[in-house]
């Protein structure tokens, strides 16, 4: 799907199916602004969460920005930067 928006309703799912969820942790809450660590999901997960996106977007995301990404909102922003170039 080059060309489409990434949105916090699809990096959900993609953290669902990828990762998994630590209990306790709502991810249907308020989480845009919310570092990827308080929730739970550490380094390895979030390397699993962009490959996946990659694959279902035909991207390449730049492995130093993705450790830059620790939020919601900054993963979805350096997707749709991506997407928008492709």
């Amino acid at each position: 799907m080059p060309g489409s928006q990434f949105t916090l309703n699809e990096l959900r799912t993609v953290l669902r199916e990828a990762a998994g969820t630590d209990e306790g942790v709502d991810l249907d809450g308020d989480i845009i602004d919310t570092p990827f660590d308080d929730l739970g999901y550490e380094s390895l997960a979030l390397l699993e969460t962009a490959g996946r996106i990659e694959r279902d977007h035909g991207i390449s995301l730049d492995e130093e920005a993705l450790v830059e990404a620790q939020t919601p909102r900054a993963l979805i922003d350096l997707v749709n930067s991506h997407l928008a170039a492709a």
